[in-house]
């Protein structure tokens, strides 16, 4: 497993990264007992770095997580990083909302002592707000607790998960020092964060976690356009409609792509997307959804692979779709 730089914190952390909402659910049945082995080969396949949040099954994930890492507590540093939500209220925060109804400080102190108490430590590695909204730049409150609570000695580093409807809303944060990493969607059809975010992170030392690298799934090829989703599979608003239909359109395109180029021997189309994601300099991690052993070893494998051709990842860049952002609703 290859490692790079996380930023300025002095870790190393896979290039890899185990996404864990699967293990609180929400992506169809999934047991703890399931979810501990595969956390297990993933650290045992050299994966130090998970990302969870409070959202995952209400705490589940962190519970899981704790109780995994204390049976492995002999390997080598493992990495956390978990997100504190918002007080209720609209997803994303609407321009209208106050940092004061969302983020207060009491409520904050609050959110974080119970990551604490979920994950069984003293100190969180990384804490990242779940989201934001641009409206809350010029009075970051909520980022300045955090530093507060980073000189309490309660967490680490601070990050911010970026909201779908406006990821470059994390740029300023990025200029004025306010985080330490930032988590954002980048992917063979929402390319938008090598525009800007990227370059910023490089030029002010912020480490990069990508998100939903392969798209909800979408980008393994493993659904077809009358596939369905079942209750309790989140996927199913996700892909809503006719948006599974137009997406396994454009999958079979980056299929032909692979194809032409001669690659389908070397590269799967899962490995094709990580490789995508990995492939801009700033990108500390990816992290992948992981819900068994076989996830696990196809998805650590993707990292001794060798990196994309040049020419090769030029021609994937077209597949930049505008489509708009899916979670709300288009």
């Amino acid at each position: 497993m290859k490692t790079r730089p996380f930023g300025q914190t002095g870790w190393d952390v896979s290039e890899i990264g185990f996404g864990s909402w699967a293990l609180g659910g929400q992506w169809g049945p999934q047991t703890d007992d399931q979810s501990t082995k595969t956390l297990r080969l993933a650290i045992d396949r050299g994966i130090n770095f998970i990302d969870t949040a409070a959202g995952y099954g209400d705490g589940r994930s962190e519970k899981v997580i704790a109780k995994t890492l204390n049976a492995v507590a002999d390997v080598s540093p493992v990495r956390l990083a978990t997100k504190a939500p918002p007080a209720e209220g609209p997803w994303p925060p609407s321009p209208y909302c106050r940092w004061q109804d969302r983020y207060g400080a009491a409520y904050l102190r609050e959110n974080i002592q119970q990551r604490l108490r979920n994950l069984g430590t003293d100190c969180l590695d990384v804490l990242q707000l779940h989201t934001w909204t641009r409206a809350w730049n010029d009075d970051p409150q909520p980022l300045l607790v955090l530093r507060q609570l980073c000189d309490e000695g309660l967490i680490r580093y601070v990050g911010v998960s970026t909201p779908e409807q406006d990821q470059n809303c994390v740029v300023q944060l990025m200029r004025d020092g306010l985080v330490d990493v930032v988590q954002v969607i980048f992917n063979l059809f929402d390319q938008e964060a090598a525009a800007q975010i990227f370059p910023v992170a490089e030029e002010t030392g912020t480490a990069v976690i990508v998100r939903v690298a392969l798209d909800e799934g979408s980008l393994t090829g493993k659904y077809d356009r009358d596939h369905q989703f079942g209750s309790d599979d989140f996927r199913q608003a996700y892909f809503a409609g006719d948006r599974l239909e137009r997406t396994v359109d454009r999958v079979a395109m980056i299929r032909q792509d692979i194809r032409d180029f001669g690659l389908q021997d070397d590269y799967s189309l899962t490995d094709v997307a990580i490789k995508f994601a990995l492939s801009h300099t700033a990108v500390s991690t990816v992290i992948v959804g992981m819900r068994s052993p076989e996830h696990v070893k196809a998805n650590a494998a993707v990292s001794d692979k060798a990196d994309l051709p040049a020419e090769f990842l030029q021609q994937l860049r077209r597949h930049n779709w505008r489509r708009g952002v899916w979670y709300a609703g288009k």
